[in-house]
């Protein structure tokens, strides 16, 4: 039934006043151009909000501010986004300025632990000016130790989320996990600065606060992320589709998909004008201090309580509901024993149904939808594990990049410049995906499914790491040191700026694979464990970590042309897997909604009065 659902013409009409556990259906004639249609309207809340948020139930929605589209129109309306609200625009400045700190200190963690101070600087590990192409450094911890701590570092920030989901989602809501995470997260920032003091450095006593604060932004930046993206979907309030005349004439179908979409591609370009910032850090780092780099990013990122309060009533802020998790372990459970542990059952979902179990005299308290959101949700799921061996392939493992980087002629850039460059690739292509391109498609008819945009930043990914083997290949060829290049106090004579092409394609294959995501998580969970799926989402970066703590020991002279070429070559089969397995979610009804299910609720309820 799901696949059919998008045909409805069911809308919903919010009554402010009205009991948030009543509904009440009824039968409206309403006219248009083309003559009368019947549609049924069910009278249920829009959403719920927490004391001192904006009403989440909003105002009562008629059919002349949002007239449904017929089955004619829905196939040949040019589909269009909706309005997005202005608190969805705030909470995007919230997140760029926390990933302005987060990608901030970040980018100079790998020089901060990998190298010395350098010889010659001022102590607070700068560089020597006269020594342009050497590179700033601190603890001294190895190539292998400062590729194992970074990957452990992404490994908690993105573990951490499942904590702060649940947490939001069954016990404080998602807005106050946000700004817990913003609490934790300052304090590291303190904790950091402190720690880079010169004078800690010089005595070699700068690992213990470094790695204080680092853990603890690891928490609280995991106790963040997954509560972001969801809360600012939830601000675009009427989640249907319906039809509007332009100021040209052109009738439209404002589409919920288009506009999500739409959001999350706004969203993960606010995300990388935060990373951006990084670029501006690596520079501080190498010619004046680590401190400086840790306080810059620290003082953008105190701009989020402000931000926060500024807002503060004007953001729908959902309550906790347990209910929806609980009930999803319950209905999974389930079907893992009605179907004695085969998952690959084509009745696996089935023989769970409200509808199938009512037939046999057994009767549960969830309904028909709430077993398609848990199949739904499970699908995701299935989609998401494809994605840790795609961002190995973005970036390279561990540090290979900056590694990289330090061996090849940069004129004064820093080493970790070019891997810094990816966010401003993303900043320049989501607009351009978002204004030019997806509207083109769309205009052209051309259909651009979930999967096929998502096979498609694989590719580019399969593309990237290519290109990263192949530069890796031509600066050992090159290096004086030959394939001992990492550790060599000279460097190749290929530029630095080689690299762009393999950063470029790495970073456009993340409006194509991130952002779909994204939207495949909020879509397709139930309304209260939308961070959670978020946060398995975001999982899957923990799992690409733990993958590439187990690759360290090949992240080394003279084998880190495999560090690239083998997880190219695992993505490209992995792709073709991916394609054959789950195209068919192309054309998967992107958002479902409880008065879709009513009938077959009808029907259970009816043969239940019948047994009786």
């Amino acid at each position: 039934m799901a696949e059919n659902v998008v045909g409805l013409t069911v809308q919903k009409v919010v009554e402010p006043d009205a009991d948030p556990h009543a509904v009440n259906a009824k039968a409206k004639t309403e006219g248009d151009a083309s003559g009368k249609h019947t549609h049924l309207i069910v009278d249920v809340p829009h959403a719920e909000s927490q004391s001192g948020s904006v009403e989440a139930t909003g105002p009562v929605i008629d059919y002349e501010v949002y007239p449904p589209p017929t089955e004619e129109e829905r196939k040949t309306l040019r589909k269009v986004y909706d309005s997005i609200p202005i608190a969805a625009w705030s909470l995007c400045f919230v997140e760029l300025a926390e990933r302005a700190s987060y990608y901030g200190v970040k980018a100079v963690f790998n020089n901060y632990m990998q190298f010395p101070l350098p010889e010659g600087g001022p102590g607070t590990g700068a560089i020597d000016r006269s020594k342009p192409n050497s590179h700033a450094g601190a603890l001294n911890l190895g190539l292998q130790t400062a590729s194992a701590l970074g990957l452990l570092f992404t490994f908690f920030a993105y573990v951490i989320p499942i904590f702060g989901a649940w947490i939001a989602d069954t016990k404080i809501g998602r807005y106050r996990a946000i700004v817990y995470g913003v609490l934790i997260g300052g304090v590291a920032h303190v904790i950091m600065i402190g720690g880079a003091a010169p004078a800690l450095l010089q005595a070699g006593k700068g690992v213990a606060p470094f790695l204080i604060s680092f853990f603890l932004l690891a928490f609280g930046a995991g106790i963040f992320k997954p509560n972001v993206a969801p809360t600012i979907i939830d601000q675009y309030e009427y989640q249907r589709e319906y039809t509007k005349v332009l100021k040209s004439g052109e009738k439209v179908l404002v589409d919920p998909e288009t506009t999500v979409s739409h959001i999350m591609l706004i969203f993960y370009a606010f995300v990388n004008v935060g990373a951006f910032f990084s670029i501006a850090i690596v520079y501080i780092e190498k010619y004046h201090s680590f401190w400086l780099a840790f306080l810059v990013p620290g003082i953008v990122y105190f701009l989020l309580p402000v931000l926060l309060a500024a807002m503060y009533k004007r953001t729908v802020r959902k309550p906790p509901q347990g209910s929806d998790l609980i009930r999803f372990v319950k209905i999974s459970i389930s079907a893992l024993k009605a179907s004695k542990g085969n998952v690959f059952s084509k009745q696996f979902w089935n023989r769970v149904k409200p509808s199938v179990l009512a037939e046999g005299g057994v009767h549960v308290s969830y309904s028909e939808k709430d077993v398609d959101d848990t199949r739904r949700t499970w699908e995701a799921v299935q989609i998401f594990l494809y994605i840790p061996i795609w961002i190995l392939n973005d970036g390279g493992v561990g540090n290979v990049q900056s590694n990289q980087g330090a061996a090849m002629t940069s004129n004064g850039a820093p080493n970790d410049l070019l891997s810094n460059f990816n966010p401003l690739v993303i900043i320049i292509f989501s607009p351009l995906m978002a204004q030019v391109i997806y509207p083109f498609l769309e205009r052209r008819k051309i259909k651009f499914g979930r999967i096929s945009r998502m096979t498609f930043g694989f590719v580019l990914a399969i593309i990237s790491g290519v290109i990263g083997a192949i530069v890796q290949y031509r600066v050992y060829e090159t290096s004086p040191c030959g394939y001992n290049a990492s550790t060599c106090d000279e460097v190749s004579p290929i530029s630095i700026w080689w690299q762009i092409p393999n950063v470029a394609l790495g970073a456009m294959s993340e409006v194509f694979v991130n952002v779909t995501a994204y939207e495949l998580a909020y879509a397709r969970a139930p309304e209260h464990m939308r961070a959670t799926v978020v946060a398995l989402f975001l999982f899957m970066t923990a799992l690409s970590s733990a993958l590439g703590e187990i690759l360290v020991p090949s992240i080394n002279d003279p084998t880190l042309v495999w560090a690239w070429a083998a997880p190219a070559i695992a993505l490209f089969v992995q792709t073709i897997l991916f394609w054959w397995r789950h195209r068919n979610v192309n054309d998967d009804v992107f958002m479902t909604y409880e008065e879709d299910y009513q009938e077959l609720t009808r029907e259970n309820e009816k043969v239940e009065r019948e047994g009786k």
